[in-house]
């Protein structure tokens, strides 16, 4: 299977080597998971982009194109430097062979040095779906018979960020300087946030409710707030900065 060179959408920025890529199923989970750290990366110049695996076309709340314009918005207040859509169906992202091979030459094309996808530890099917798709790409993407096209790509580390359920974290990110922006570039979503309860993310306590998680992480680390990931290889640590 043959695919295009450029099987995604582009909806802000430009196409372009990043520093770090965040891959969310849906729009919004990038800033709800990782926000804070993109954020902060965003500021130290670095360049960072989320790709959007779905364009949220099922949510309950919300069509696509209202909800494309809601990432533009979010991605000016974040300060990314490119924002991203596959197109994959929304409640159906899996590890299918045409879905990575999609997502592979993504990578292919703006190159990430860290991806960052959410855990596999989650009720929402969407979600651990997109990390067994992510581990998939991300092989194919570094292999250079691949049937993708693009320059093969090997992404040096792969972060995983927590969505609705605990994690066993081991990297902490302190975020508390970066609050006000996390903040903004979430309710940037207004239709998934200014509207009725729908579930414990889609609702308009999210800001409350997600405060009081990163506050539980900051405690751990004697900071005030603080975003969780967790890296499936070790990670290697210079002793003379402990």
């Amino acid at each position: 299977m043959t695919l295009p060179s450029s099987p995604f959408e582009t909806v802000y920025g430009a196409v372009q080597p990043l520093d770090w890529l965040c891959l969310a199923p849906h729009p919004d989970d990038a800033e709800i998971g990782a926000g804070g750290t993109l954020i902060r990366l965003a500021r130290a110049g670095r360049a960072v982009g989320v790709l959007e695996l779905s364009r949220g076309e099922s949510g309950t709340q919300g069509t696509p194109l209202e909800r494309a314009a809601e990432c533009v918005a979010a991605a000016e207040i974040m300060g990314l430097a490119w924002r991203g859509q596959l197109g994959l169906p929304d409640g159906g992202l899996a590890d299918t062979p045409a879905g990575a091979q999609a997502l592979a030459a993504t990578l292919r094309a703006v190159r990430p040095r860290v991806l960052v996808v959410p855990h596999h530890a989650d009720r929402h099917p969407d979600h651990f779906g997109t990390y067994s798709l992510a581990k998939r790409a991300v092989h194919l993407a570094a292999l250079k018979k691949a049937d993708v096209p693009g320059e093969p790509h090997r992404v040096s580390r792969v972060l995983l960020y927590q969505g609705n359920a605990d994690i066993r974290a081991n990297l902490l990110v302190d975020v508390g300087a970066v609050m006000a922006d996390w903040e903004a570039a979430i309710r940037a979503h207004t239709s998934q946030f200014s509207g009725a309860y729908i579930s414990e993310t889609v609702t308009p306590e999210i800001i409350e409710r997600r405060k009081g998680r990163l506050t539980y992480w900051g405690t751990l680390l004697r900071v005030r707030y603080a975003e969780a990931f967790e890296t499936e290889e070790p990670l290697l640590v210079d002793p003379e900065r402990l």
